[in-house]
């Protein structure tokens, strides 16, 4: 049994299965230039301004009233002179917690235009942003968050925006109050974001708040519905935008010259209190939606999923060859079916390579060229194939232009490699449908190689 036609298939599969440790290293490879390039994109998004996103505008009212603190007193007994400590409790006015206030109307209008900016040889898409903001807010609640004796500071009242980085601004930034500039400033303090504000005077005397800024960025651009309601548009010529954050826009127009697309979002749809004594900027970031710029199935994740996809084409030309060369007095010994399995597991290798330096359809087409001739020229000089090798390389071509279209279209990736698997597995029923199983387990040794016997008559 061991030396019959069926240990062969047996034996050949465990070789495929070996396969999976050229693959699984190659995969390690790619894991790692995908986490180069990564880096990369990192480095010059920081540079260039990062991620970006709006965080307000919301309007805080500070407040003053009674408050309470302990105070040590020494007093003096004036008959017996000792000193005595007290603590007793002093109510002086001043500053409390302030009222923050988020609009009753945010519409936002964000446009940006994207370049690519290189890192030795990675390409980085970044964009520059002009932004319009439009805000109106209700004060009329405002007061019913103090408690007795607490007042408005209507006076000192400022307008504050939160961003993804200040450095990121460029240009003239304008604030204005029913058309009257405000003097904007930073936020200070050392936090990993940024922001702006304004001093307003009495907010109650205005209408309309408005804003116009440009920025950098990479990678994401985000909006908070900070509004109870929040309307916001963003056109962009980024023809690969990747929807995110807590909501999905309401319409989208994408197109091969850029994307519109625009969201409405109400009140009950997010959790925010309009006004409050404690400060929900973080909630708003967290409430964030806006657009990823993606790049789409880039050549990383194609080669990543090549060496995923790499042991059933290599289970497919290993099968090939045992088909093929089934009859011959010498089949292929398994160290040639490990050096097939090694050289189609350094294919995707070299796809990562040259893809870094001429792009991945041309750096595709090379490697897999290169493989397909080294292992057709294998199958003519060592595997002696002669004409039948002609059968190996149409199925090496047929294997890697369906290896290229599920690279190229990941929607369809499993449908296109269940289907040449079932396929292959029929065919290869059909091929031995009058195969003797057992044909060759007398006088041969594994994989069909006739075992040496004593001749007739010798002695011994």
């Amino acid at each position: 049994m061991a030396r019959s036609s069926g240990s062969r298939f047996f034996i050949v599969g465990l070789l495929a299965l070996l396969m999976f440790i050229p693959l699984f290293f190659a995969g390690e490879v790619i894991d790692s230039r995908a986490d180069y390039s990564q880096q990369a994109v990192r480095d010059v998004g920081r540079d260039w301004g990062g991620v970006q996103s709006l965080a307000g505008p919301y309007l805080v009212l500070p407040v003053e009233g009674p408050v309470t603190r302990q105070e040590r007193r020494e007093t003096t007994d004036p008959v017996t002179g000792e000193v005595r400590v007290e603590t007793v409790e002093v109510t002086e006015t001043g500053r409390k917690a302030p009222v923050h206030v988020f609009p009753d109307r945010f519409e936002a209008d964000v446009t940006t235009t994207t370049e690519e900016r290189r890192r030795g040889i990675f390409v980085v898409p970044v964009y520059a942003a002009d932004i319009t903001v439009g805000t109106t807010f209700d004060l009329s609640d405002v007061e019913t968050q103090l408690i007795e004796d607490e007042t408005i500071q209507w006076d000192r009242a400022y307008w504050q925006l939160g961003l993804g980085s200040n450095r990121a601004l460029r240009g003239d930034t304008v604030l204005t109050a029913d058309g009257t500039p405000l003097a904007l400033e930073p936020v200070p303090g050392d936090s990993d974001t940024g922001g702006i504000f304004a001093a307003t005077g009495d907010p109650r005397a205005v209408d309309r708040f408005d804003l116009a800024m440009s920025s950098n960025g990479a990678e994401s651009f985000y909006v908070a519905p900070v509004g109870r309601t929040s309307a916001v548009t963003m056109v962009s010529d980024w023809p690969h935008p990747s929807f995110s954050g807590a909501f999905l826009p309401d319409g989208s127009e994408i197109t091969e010259d850029g994307f519109t697309a625009t969201w409405t979002i109400p009140h009950l749809a997010r959790n925010l209190p309009q006004v409050s004594r404690d400060s929900y900027e973080y909630a708003a970031r967290e409430a964030a939606f806006g657009v990823e710029f993606f790049q789409p199935n880039d050549f990383y994740q194609k080669a990543y999923r090549a060496a995923r996809y790499g042991i059933l084409f290599i289970a497919l030309t290993f099968l090939t060859v045992l088909l093929i060369e089934n009859r011959q007095e010498k089949p292929a010994h398994p160290v040639q079916y490990i050096l097939i399995g090694l050289s189609q597991s350094t294919f995707v290798l070299l796809m990562v390579a040259y893809a870094e330096q001429i792009g991945f359809g041309a750096a595709y087409a090379l490697a897999s060229g290169a493989t397909i001739a080294l292992i057709t020229m294998f199958g003519v000089l060592s595997l002696k194939l002669g004409r039948r090798a002609w059968v190996l390389c149409a199925m090496l071509i047929l294997v890697y232009a369906v290896l290229y279209l599920i690279l190229r279209s990941a929607d369809y990736a499993l449908l296109a490699g269940s289907t040449l698997a079932f396929i292959a597995i029929a065919a290869t029923m059909y091929a031995t449908r009058n195969e003797d199983w057992y044909a060759g387990a007398e006088g041969k040794g594994l994989f069909g190689r006739k075992k040496e016997t004593p001749a007739e008559g010798t002695a011994g």
